[in-house]
């Protein structure tokens, strides 16, 4: 196992050496999508980059239980417990059971993720299946003095629970600050303070979606679901907890406080979080009319995109920014993707076709090691992506004949594709080159030799010209001709 692998916490703001509570085994939860809706793009970047993160754990040799919710209840319309729940109005409007709309874009997100090439969780549970874990840990919650009850509805007691806790421990905001920008209480409303939270929501009686509780008919609140499913599969404390930053302020800062005064411990040692996604420099939003669906990046059908891209583009070029770093969607940046990754994958398929040599122009142990520690350097993947690009430049310098490699420095460079490219970045081939299409190729192919060996020049070109505007690209070498999509 590789060890010195160092991850940035914004619980403490540093970066850390991450030490298991239980090696080899590692406990990872990720907040996971709401399924009222079309996943977009910023949980695709959340999903790949813990994907990522799996993915080289997994590599480095640790055993994850790496538990990915669904949430499909309790989701409200506003920040203040507030509004309709998204499923139950949703399933009103269409005129069909809830778990209809839940089932429907469940389905959609774990195609979206195939497409991406992201690997399924250890566990996906649901809050809809765990209602009786929420209810129990809300109770705790209510002995242990940090929550009361209101007409049905049960509230978390944040300002008692600041008097012996740090509330913004995550976010190292001032409580102050917090309560000053959180709207007045209104005559009706049935909060102790501005800043509680719902734990159990009474229901309306028109509400779809509710289950008994000793409070009375209701829902659970947004925040309980992730505490009580990743204290049940991972423990009262687990090595580390992720979602995108939007998560940090509010639902990943109650998670801790609910966690602390149902099991007196923090949730989780590590806390990571990715960055927000921008289309040519302005933040991604619905409201901005800049925001697309993975499908719209996929056919290029929306305004803002020129044309389609690759699933496993989109993933290359979401993996060439680092997790933390916000991810900018242009038209040239995505065009750049494209160029990268398929001159990534044309190098990969001359792999099989070198031939190793008595000595050896390079050195492949020093780039591997280098693949190391920019991953142990906060799986810092775009570093890594450099790294390969060398690979890449050694490939097609011993391809063309200007370089050598000895069969201990080319099993070592098959071997360090396979790891990295492959294993840990998760990228994959899209080019399906089917065997009719591989035998047309080869035929005009053949027809180009025979028009150069009859120094029919005009011809030859005509061929490789009108390949290349097909996207088609030929290469000659001492070994023959070989072809390539670009």
């Amino acid at each position: 196992m590789k060890s010195k692998l160092v991850i940035y916490n914004t619980l403490t703001r540093t970066k850390e050496n991450f030490t298991p509570i239980n090696p080899p085994f590692v406990g990872l939860y990720v907040c996971g999508p709401t399924v009222y809706s079309d996943v977009h793009l910023g949980n695709c970047r959340t999903f790949v980059s813990f994907d990522l993160i799996y993915r080289y754990l997994l590599h480095l040799g640790y055993k994850v239980r790496y538990v990915r919710n669904i949430t499909d209840a309790g989701h409200l319309e506003g920040d203040q417990d507030e509004g309709d729940d998204k499923f139950s109005k949703k399933a009103r409007l269409e005129q069909v059971e809830p778990m209809e709309i839940v089932q429907r874009y469940t389905l959609g997100f774990h195609h979206i993720m195939q497409l991406f090439n992201v690997l399924p969780p250890s566990i996906e549970p649901t809050a809809t299946g765990h209602i009786a874990e929420q209810i129990e840990m809300v109770k705790t919650i209510m002995n242990n003095g940090y929550a009361y009850e209101v007409n049905g509805t049960v509230y978390f007691d944040v300002e008692k629970y600041s008097k012996s806790h740090n509330y913004t421990v995550l976010t190292n905001r001032q409580l102050e600050d917090l309560l000053a920008n959180t709207r007045d209480l209104g005559g009706q409303d049935e909060k102790h303070g501005r800043l509680d939270f719902a734990l159990w929501i009474k229901a309306k009686p028109e509400h779809i979606m509710r289950w008994p509780s000793p409070w009375g008919w209701g829902f659970p609140g947004w925040h309980i679901e992730c505490s009580a499913m990743s204290s049940k599969y991972l423990g009262d404390t687990f090595d580390i907890h992720g979602g995108g930053m939007d998560l940090a302020a509010t639902h990943h800062t109650n998670e801790i406080a609910q966690s602390q005064a149902c099991h007196h411990v923090q949730p989780a040692r590590y806390w990571v979080h990715t960055n927000m996604l921008t289309v040519n420099g302005a933040r991604m939003s619905k409201s901005a009319g800049n925001g697309f669906l993975p499908q719209e990046l996929f056919t290029g059908n929306h305004p803002l995109l020129e044309r389609g891209y690759s699933p496993m583009t989109v993933r290359f070029f979401m993996l060439q920014a680092h997790y933390r770093s916000t991810l900018d969607f242009s038209n040239e940046a995505l065009d750049a993707s494209d160029k990268g990754y398929k001159r990534l994958m044309n190098a990969i398929a001359l792999l099989d076709k070198l031939t190793p040599a008595a000595t050896s122009d390079f050195d492949i142990t020093n780039i591997r090691e280098r693949c190391y520690q920019a991953m142990n350097d906060d799986f810092n993947s775009p570093v890594l992506i450099a790294e390969l690009f060398e690979a890449v430049r050694i490939i097609n310098t011993v391809y063309d004949g200007k370089g050598s490699l000895d069969q201990q420095n080319l099993d070592m460079l098959k071997t360090l594709i396979r790891d990295f490219v492959f294993d840990v970045l998760g990228l994959t081939e899209e080019v399906a080159q089917t065997d009719d299409f591989g035998k047309l190729m080869d035929f005009i192919i053949r027809l180009r030799l025979d028009a150069k060996n009859n120094k029919d020049y005009a011809t030859s070109d005509k061929i490789r010209l009108q390949l290349q505007e097909l996207g088609i690209q030929l290469k000659d070498s001492k070994e023959g001709t070989t072809w390539s999509k670009v």
